[in-house]
């Protein structure tokens, strides 16, 4: 697990690479879909963190340019993230927007704690890192991505990231501008899709960057008490000059009532 690679932030605590050993689980192929996520929204009655707040965060070219001149920017050192009115998982970009068209993607404006609730209706829970980890590798030791070292063997696209100069053009040359279908491109050893790019994922543990320090051999998990959770894989926003993240190893952190475009999640069984 983590990585010793000179690619690696080691202000995220990717690292050191070390052994750890995990207790069984099952984890499911794909992300939680809309769909999903809208039975478990009908079944419950849930209201997300998004919409509780009537605002979530969209990136800059996924609305209108009479939105973005309107809408009352926030201090962020990322200018792209837009905080869009009535923006949440059944309207991606805020009003007169629908998931209808893309049932078959993954769900995104949840948050951790969004994905806590549908994890206890589902009989589920959220992958540690390590499980996380462990699964997105498909059975290859410390190469940088879930296929290997190489990011378009042979010119072929294996995940959904930015192409281009971000954020300034998307090529989409993958095939796509916002999320992919869950059962884009080819899975990976373990039969999981779309471990790097497309969506971050949210996991169980607090994110701290000494994990590697701080954590058990044995299964480990981050119980430490901080501001963020951790999320894992990268999302169709990363880029090699800003986010280069879609790595297995690669980790960082959010707070667990955030919600934008490109956070969702999976779920794992015993």
């Amino acid at each position: 697990m983590g990585s010793d690679d000179l690619a690696r932030y080691p202000e995220d605590g990717e690292g050191p690479s070390r052994l750890v050993r995990l207790s069984a689980f099952a984890i499911a192929a794909y992300t939680v879909t809309n769909a999903q996520f809208g039975e478990f929204i009908r079944s419950t009655g849930y209201q997300t963190d998004a919409e509780r707040y009537n605002w979530s965060f969209v990136f800059k070219d996924f609305v209108g340019a009479d939105i973005r001149q309107s809408v009352r920017r926030v201090p962020l050192e990322t200018p792209w993230w837009l905080p869009i009115a009535r923006a949440y998982w059944a309207q991606p970009e805020g009003l007169n927007s629908t998931v209808l068209d893309r049932l078959d993607h993954p769900v995104v404006h949840v948050s951790w704690n969004d994905a806590q609730a549908y994890c206890r209706w589902s009989g589920s829970r959220l992958p540690s890192e390590a499980e996380w980890e462990f699964a997105a590798r498909g059975g290859l030791e410390q190469n940088t991505y879930p296929w290997g070292n190489e990011l378009t063997p042979e010119g072929e696209h294996r995940c959904n990231i930015w192409q281009g100069r971000f954020p300034i053009q998307n090529t989409a040359e993958d095939g796509y501008f916002g999320t992919a279908p869950i059962h884009a491109y080819k899975p990976n050893g373990y039969g999981l899709y779309n471990v790097a790019g497309n969506v971050w994922e949210w996991c169980e543990d607090y994110f701290s960057a000494g994990y590697h320090q701080e954590t058990s051999v044995n299964n480990p998990i981050c119980n430490r008490i901080s501001d963020n959770r951790s999320v894992r894989g990268g999302s169709f926003l990363c880029h090699q000059s800003y986010c280069n993240r879609y790595r297995v190893a690669a980790r960082t952190g959010n707070t667990p009532n955030t919600s934008s475009s490109n956070i969702g999640f999976r779920v794992v069984r015993r």
